[in-house]
């Protein structure tokens, strides 16, 4: 088990447990791996997952799940992984997300990023404020501009290689490289001749469904008004 010092990037190896301890934060959040071995994870927290290589099983009340390397799940409460493969988890404190198992991931995002990154949001938040999981695709010759996240990031490096530029340090990034980039910490990617893929936890949104307004209410029309807008104007 390891806090998390006050750098920018910190990485991490792709070693069974613990990885990094992050309860303290505003959104507590636990770092955890697998490697050909059995992992728990605990109750109380929602755990997303990502399958790096192998073949794994993810043991929940939902059911026996199997998951090869590419694949990723989201599961509230107490869960365990085992099998010849690895991957991470991170576990969101207090959270309940829902159930759901996905992927492949694909091999670009399908939304714009910045300096001609893609994104893709694999697990969405059940609601605005809540975590999420993305897919990040970075093209040969990419060199990001600095920038910071308000909460922190969690991720991993799943295909190609690069580069992590902070202000004090440059850090390789090669498959299987798992990271915490801190709240606020300048930072930045950086490839040459190979494409990079990173999946990618935030703790937080500003994005998401919200009472007020989600595709069920904004799409139910009532003598030709959006029921979103008739609730708006029974509240005024």
């Amino acid at each position: 088990m390891h806090a998390v010092p006050q750098d920018s990037f910190i990485p991490f190896p792709l070693a069974h447990g613990l990885l990094a301890d992050m309860k303290d934060d505003t959104f507590s959040t636990q770092l955890w791996a697998w490697s050909e071995d059995r992992l728990k994870l605990p109750a109380g927290a929602t755990h997303i997952g990502y399958v790096y290589d192998g073949t794994v099983t993810l043991e929940h009340a939902a059911g026996e799940f199997k998951l090869r390397g590419g694949m990723y799940f989201s599961a509230p409460g107490e869960a365990v992984v085992h099998g010849s493969g690895r991957g991470i988890a991170i576990s969101r404190l207090g959270y309940n997300g829902f159930f759901q198992v996905g992927g492949p991931v694909e091999a670009r995002g399908r939304l714009k990023y910045i300096d001609g990154c893609t994104d893709s949001l694999l697990i969405p938040p059940v609601m605005m404020g809540d975590a999420c999981f993305n897919l990040l695709f970075f093209p040969p010759g990419i060199d990001q501009t600095q920038h910071t996240h308000p909460s922190m990031r969690v991720g991993m490096v799943i295909r190609g290689h690069g580069e992590c530029v902070t202000p004090t340090e440059i850090i390789p990034l090669i498959p299987g490289r798992v990271f915490v980039i801190r709240a606020e910490g300048p930072h930045s990617f950086r490839t040459t001749d190979s494409e990079m893929s990173v999946v990618a936890y935030h703790p937080d949104s500003d994005f998401g469904p919200t009472h007020e307004a989600h595709p069920m209410i904004n799409r139910t029309m009532v003598n030709g008004l959006s029921a979103r807008l008739i609730d708006e104007i029974r509240t005024k």
